[in-house]
């Protein structure tokens, strides 16, 4: 997984662009964008190139409040992964959506409206 798109600010997903780049959004995006598959805290540090104290800082209350649950286990290893069930994390999902329907939506919109064209000078013969 490319750490570069969730470390360049100009491959920041609507969620941080929209909400802010707050440190508990990222690992909540991150997630999101993964939402099939599951990861230990090493694994979600490289990839938003954030420090080991930044991430334990922030983790345990997306743990605590079950935005973020454990998956399973592998030896003392332990793999997280988003609750889809959580309220915070639907009401998340079904923000970005509106957001990028908008965006489409003016996108299209953009595509319709005429070109502006300059007339063409006369050819002197």
């Amino acid at each position: 997984m490319p750490e570069e798109l969730y470390t360049k600010k100009e491959y920041g997903s609507l969620l941080i662009k929209t909400l802010g780049d707050s440190p508990k959004l990222r690992i909540i995006d991150f997630f999101l964008d993964n939402p099939m598959f599951d990861f230990t805290k090493k694994e979600v540090i490289e990839a938003l190139g954030m420090s080991k104290q930044t991430l334990y800082k922030y983790f345990p209350d997306l743990e605590e409040y079950g935005v973020i649950e454990v998956s399973r286990k592998i030896g003392k290893a332990k793999l997280y992964k988003i609750n889809l069930k959580h309220p915070l994390v639907s009401m998340l999902r079904e923000y970005e959506k509106k957001i990028s329907l908008q965006i489409a939506e003016k996108e299209r919109a953009k595509l319709q409206e005429p070109v502006p064209t300059q007339p063409r000078e006369k050819l002197k013969t």
